[in-house]
């Protein structure tokens, strides 16, 4: 039979383990009420003239959740003019049906053929407005920084940051979704670069200087560079 004192240990035991778990849990809870983040939705975009990917976060208890991912077909329209328009009528439609706080876009890549960057930037463009007119701040990243955001690696193919997201985020995928598995990993990546301390500094810094770097806000831009705005 155990002593009085065995029942005293045991009891302290007992009592210093509720401690460490209340303690825990207090500042598991205080971490998520200091995340900036908390409770918002982030939409993220993955510009294309012939596939828009998008995907819909919303941050409950400091956890990204996904609450739809998918693709604008824009093979069918011949005249570009007509893409444009396809393009801000269903990410308006997206803004107006999931209300996102904010917006992350994937920024166009730089290469040799300069129409296709021309086109890819007036998608941009046009997907930028719909959160736009709204007043709906607006985010930019690079595909290195995002890639590297949500896998580490600057270089991954889409098929790892695909495989990814699968696991952080329970979204299952099939080869036909990897543009829409791009545009929730913008998402992502501005969730992980905001709530993070060090993330929030740096997109800071990067606002007050414009609009280079991995990531920053065009409702900044506008007004620290109204001269560039014609």
């Amino acid at each position: 039979m155990r002593g009085r004192g065995d029942r005293r240990e045991v009891s302290f035991k007992q009592k210093l383990s509720m401690i460490v778990r209340r303690s825990r849990a207090e500042r598991e809870e205080q971490a998520v009420r200091a995340d900036p983040m908390e409770g918002k939705t982030v939409i993220g975009i993955d510009p294309g003239t012939n596939v828009l990917g998008y995907g819909v976060l919303q941050i409950v208890g400091g956890t990204p959740k996904c609450r739809v991912l998918g693709v604008v077909a824009l093979g069918k329209f011949r005249n570009p003019y007509e893409k444009l328009r396809h393009i801000f009528e269903r990410v308006s439609a997206l803004v107006r049906e999931y209300q996102p706080d904010e917006m992350a876009i994937e920024a166009p890549f730089y290469g040799d053929n300069v129409q296709s960057m021309l086109k890819l930037g007036r998608a941009q463009g046009v997907a930028m407005t719909a959160a736009l007119v709204r007043d709906i701040p607006v985010f930019e990243y690079s595909p290195r920084r995002i890639k590297q955001a949500i896998t580490g690696e600057g270089g991954a193919s889409k098929e790892q940051v695909s495989a990814l997201l699968q696991k952080i985020l329970g979204v299952g995928t099939t080869p036909k979704e990897l543009d829409a598995t791009d545009g929730l990993a913008v998402a992502l990546c501005h969730y992980y670069i905001s709530s993070s301390p060090l993330g929030t500094t740096v997109g800071e810094r990067r606002q007050a200087g414009g609009v280079s770097g991995g990531s920053n806000s065009w409702a900044a831009f506008v007004n620290n560079n109204p001269d560039k705005i014609k």
